[in-house]
C-alpha cells in the first residue's frame, strides 16, 4: 500500500503520489471498464500498472518511428515507381514491401493514442483494427522477402532466361497478399482464434495464452505458417544464390586470367551481373533485418502457448514488437545505402542527402568500351 505522503509533507509531493498509486495500488488493466474486462488476460493482470512515463517515452519512439517510416517507405515507393530505370519487374516486389511496411506505420498513430489514454482506444475494434494491420503488413512483409529471394536467385542464376516479367511479377505480388489474408481474416472474425491486448495493453495481437488445444494449435499454424515457412523459403533461396553468386566469381576469375586484364567485369554482361549481386546483397540484408525483427516475436508466442510464461512480462512482450516497427523502418535506407540504381536516383532527386553513385548504365558502358579497346590487344 502506498504511503499518504502529502499528510506529513504537504501538497508538493502530490505528484509523487500519483505516481506511487499508479504504480504500487494498481494492477495491469485497473483502468479498463467491466465490461471489457474480458479483453485482459489473466495473466496481465499478475504485473504492476506501467508508469504513466513509460507509455510517453513509447509513444515518443513510435512517433520518431513513424516519421521515419513515411520518410523512407514514402521515398522508395515515390521513386521506384516514377523512375524509368527501376520501373522493373524485380522492382515491382520492392514497392510491395514498401507498401506492406507503410501499412505496419497505420499503426503507430494508434499506439501514441492509446499510450496517451494508458489503454486501448476502441477497446475491441481498436484492439481489431490494431493487429489486423500487424497481421496483414507482417505476414505479407515475411512472404515478400521470400519472393524477393526467389527472384534473384531466377536474375541471377538464369540471366539471359531467368528473368521475371511483369505479368509473373504481378501474380506473385497477388499471391503475397492472399498469404497474408487467413490468418488476418480468420482471428478478425473469431472463425479461428482472436487479437487481444497484449504488453502494456496498449498493442494488440493474436492470443496465445488461452490454455486450450484449439488456441495452442492456432498458435502452431501461424507459426508454421507466418515464419518457418517463409524462413525455410529464404533460406533455401539464398544458399542457391550464394552458391551461383561463388559460381560467378570463379568464372570471372579464370576470365581474367585468360584475357590478362584485372577487372573481374570486363564487359558490359559481367558490369551488369556485378550490378544484379549488389543488388541481392540488399536483398540478403532485409532477409538478416526479417530474421532479426520476427523471431524474438515468434519466440514469444511459442513460449505464451507452450512454455514458462513467468518470463513474459509486459516489458519483455512490447521489445519484440517494437524491434518489428524499427525493421520496417530500416529497410528502405538499406536500399539508400546499397541499391546502386536506386541511389542513383536519389542522388538526382535528393543531392541534400548526399548520396553519391555513378549512373550504373553509364558504368556498364564504359566497360564495355574498355572490353573491346582490350580484345584487340590481348589477341595480338
Amino acid at each position: 500500500m502506498a504511503t499518504n505522503y502529502t499528510d506529513d509533507i504537504g501538497p508538493v509531493a502530490y505528484p509523487l503520489k500519483m505516481v506511487s498509486q499508479e504504480v504500487v495500488e494498481h494492477m495491469l488493466g485497473w483502468n479498463i471498464p467491466e465490461e471489457q474486462q474480458h479483453l485482459v488476460h489473466e495473466h496481465w493482470r499478475n504485473f504492476p500498472a506501467v508508469s504513466k512515463y513509460a507509455h510517453f517515452v513509447l509513444a515518443l519512439i513510435y512517433s520518431f518511428l513513424m516519421l521515419a517510416s513515411i520518410s523512407g517507405n514514402g521515398i522508395v515507393i515515390w521513386i521506384f515507381s516514377t523512375s524509368k530505370s527501376l520501373r522493373t519487374a524485380s522492382n515491382m516486389f520492392v514497392i510491395n514491401l514498401a507498401v506492406f511496411d507503410m501499412m505496419m506505420m497505420l499503426e503507430m498513430p494508434m499506439l501514441v493514442l492509446n499510450s496517451f489514454y494508458q489503454r486501448l482506444v476502441g477497446y475491441q475494434l481498436g484492439c481489431d483494427i490494431y493487429a489486423v494491420l500487424g497481421a496483414l503488413s507482417g505476414i505479407g512483409g515475411a512472404i515478400t522477402n521470400a519472393v524477393i529471394a526467389y527472384d534473384r536467385y531466377k536474375t541471377i542464376s538464369s540471366p539471359l532466361d531467368g528473368r521475371l516479367n511483369r505479368v509473373q511479377a504481378s501474380l506473385l505480388i497477388l499471391f503475397t497478399w492472399l498469404w497474408a489474408l487467413p490468418f488476418t481474416i480468420m482471428p478478425a472474425f473469431r472463425i479461428w482464434g482472436r487479437f487481444v491486448p497484449e504488453g502494456f495493453l496498449t498493442t494488440c495481437s493474436f492470443d496465445y495464452f488461452t490454455e486450450d488445444q484449439d488456441t495452442r494449435m492456432f498458435v502452431m499454424c501461424i507459426f508454421t505458417w507466418s515464419y518457418c515457412i517463409p524462413m525455410l523459403l529464404l533460406c533455401y533461396f539464398y544458399s542457391k544464390l550464394f552458391g551461383a553468386v561463388r559460381l560467378h566469381e570463379r568464372m570471372l576469375k579464370e576470365q581474367a586470367k585468360k584475357m590478362n586484364v584485372k577487372s573481374l567485369a570486363a564487359n558490359k554482361e559481367d558490369a551488369g551481373k556485378s550490378i544484379e549481386i549488389r543488388i541481392a546483397k540488399v536483398a540478403f540484408t532485409i532477409f538478416f533485418l526479417f530474421v532479426c525483427s520476427w523471431t524474438p516475436y515468434a519466440f514469444v508466442a511459442m513460449v505464451g502457448a507452450f512454455g514458462d510464461r513467468s518470463i513474459l512480462t509486459p516489458v519483455t512482450t512490447m521489445i519484440p514488437a517494437v524491434c518489428t516497427k524499427i525493421v520496417s523502418c530500416i529497410d528502405p535506407w538499406v536500399y539508400a545505402i546499397n541499391h546502386p540504381r536506386y541511389r542513383a536516383e536519389l542522388q538526382k532527386r535528393l543531392p541534400w542527402m548526399g548520396v553519391r553513385e555513378a549512373d550504373p548504365d553509364t558504368v556498364s558502358t564504359s566497360s564495355g568500351a574498355t572490353a573491346q579497346t582490350q580484345n584487340p590487344t590481348a589477341e595480338a
